[in-house]
């Protein structure tokens, strides 16, 4: 059996978890919450992260702008991310949800803008 101690990051809360694993058996304790056991579990079998940053910005008003993914990918995949965003410029206007990376680092998830800039 093995057991992982993690901290919750589903609600503000941040408990301390408990993670026992025994083959395809998983309990969680320490959750205040429903959120804390499917936390538990997916971190121990499936990670995934939103992932935030900024993208360079073209002809903008600001030289950058906020972007998230807009779900969560898989752990292994942030730097591959990361990468693409890196290397990725925009041309102004952009505008809050607009998709800025459309499936990135193959992953099908796109990450969209979390700001407006304006061209100038």
């Amino acid at each position: 059996m093995e057991v992982r101690e993690l901290t919750c990051i589903g609600c503000p809360l941040g408990c301390p978890l408990t993670v026992h694993m025994d083959g395809e058996e998983i309990t969680v304790t320490g959750n205040t919450c429903k959120r804390g056991e499917e936390y538990g579990k997916k971190e121990v079998t499936n990670p995934t992260r939103i992932v935030t940053s900024s993208v360079r910005v073209s002809d903008g008003t600001i030289a950058m702008v906020s972007v998230k993914t807009a779900s969560d990918i898989p752990k292994g995949k942030i730097f591959d991310c990361m990468k693409e965003i890196r290397e990725t410029v925009v041309n102004a206007p952009v505008a809050i949800g607009d998709v800025v990376i459309a499936d990135c680092a193959g992953t099908g998830v796109s990450v969209v803008a979390t700001k407006n800039v304006a061209h100038i």
